[in-house]
């Protein structure tokens, strides 16, 4: 029996059907771009996560650069700002920095939960600085109690990338989306809420944030033909929010099963040549992925498929260290290294069976 890493097809079957009827409905609509589809998910999702207004995008990395772009635009940050990001995040998160015309400033983690570090951000914070990008690392979230506090003491401007953590919460029942000035969200197919091709969002409690990245998306119009700022197409497709819409209902308990099988591996892994990743038992943490770390890293990945069980790597080159990014080579960032080095996620999923789990743990164990 080979356990997959994450098996989308099985994810996706229960939703098969009630999306198949809406298909059926929907070329009678007429209204294929930014319809009622659009509307309803983004009313639906902004009640999920608290907040007042949701804007779909076309991706993740879109709704990232779109709330940057929208600070420049109401004159709240302007070109050449510093933003700190976590050093250890994916690529994308700091892509959207570059691409605002914004100047990422990278921040080492703690070393237990993998999120940026909140002493460490107070070490970076310059004149220049102007804004703090939090990523809700593998779905588990980062402090932002502690963020926030050092964000109000020195005037910045905070973002999450909550690209991971689709209904993780805090102790006070805040979902992510709603603990920042502005949140974006990736809809990709892997993700806890995922679509079935590329799609993202905004979530903001700032009205004028909201009316900014409407704007924005689509070529800077309101109005057909009527631009009034520069802007780009990023559009929420019809068919990704009607989908994203029927999927919403089950996230949470979605989310609830992952917990369980992360409690199951915390308690049943029991093997010193792994390290289990850090988890409080409350709702912080969704486990979009579960994330082991090992020292001999292809001596496990190796062992790991001679006996059947998926797994993947988030992420193997930390992104000072892409050729995209040799700028930033000679970057000291050893726990960031470290962490990219060593980390190995194994198979976690809604749909994940018992028995599986079971076979994940004992063959763990075995190595």
């Amino acid at each position: 029996m080979m356990i997959s890493f994450l098996d989308l097809k099985s994810i996706n079957k229960k939703y098969e059907s009630s999306f198949k009827n809406y298909i059926e409905t929907f070329f009678d609509t007429g209204k294929y771009i930014l319809g009622k589809e659009v509307d309803l998910f983004e009313q639906n999702y902004a009640e999920y996560c608290g907040t007042n207004y949701c804007i779909g995008t076309g991706n993740g990395l879109d709704a990232l650069v779109l709330i940057f772009k929208s600070f420049i635009h109401l004159g709240k940050l302007k070109l050449g700002d510093e933003v700190l990001v976590p050093a250890n995040t994916y690529i994308a998160s700091i892509l959207s920095v570059i691409e605002a015309g914004l100047k990422p400033v990278f921040v080492e983690p703690d070393a237990k939960t993998f999120n940026i570090s909140p002493s460490e951000i107070e070490k970076h914070i310059s004149v220049n600085t102007k804004a703090i990008m939090p990523v809700h690392l593998y779905g588990q979230l980062a402090d932002m109690e502690k963020i926030n506090a050092i964000a109000k003491t020195h005037g910045l401007i905070v973002v999450e990338d909550a690209a991971q953590a689709h209904g993780a919460e805090n102790n006070l029942g805040i979902k992510a989306g709603n603990l920042s000035d502005a949140a974006a969200f990736s809809f990709y197919p892997s993700k806890n809420l995922g679509a079935l091709g590329d799609a993202g969002a905004v979530t903001t409690n700032n009205e004028d944030i909201a009316n900014c990245i409407r704007l924005l998306r689509n070529y800077g119009s309101k109005e057909k033909y009527k631009n009034e700022i520069i802007g780009c197409n990023s559009r929420l497709d019809e068919l990704q929010a009607a989908f994203l819409s029927i999927k919403l209902k089950g996230l949470d308990n979605e989310n609830k099963r992952r917990q369980e099988v992360a409690k199951q591996y915390l308690n049943g892994i029991k093997n010193e040549k792994i390290i289990l990743p850090f988890y409080d038992a409350t709702k912080n943490h969704i486990f979009h992925a579960f994330v082991v770390q090992v020292n001999e890293r292809k001596k496990f990945t190796e062992y790991l498929t001679n006996n059947g069980v998926g797994w993947l790597i988030h992420y193997p080159i930390a992104p000072h260290k892409q050729h995209a990014f040799k700028k930033y080579s000679e970057l000291n960032l050893p726990i960031t290294e470290s962490i990219h080095n060593t980390v190995v996620s194994i198979p976690m999923s809604p749909v994940i069976t018992d028995a599986e789990v079971k076979k994940v743990i004992e063959t763990l164990n075995a190595y």
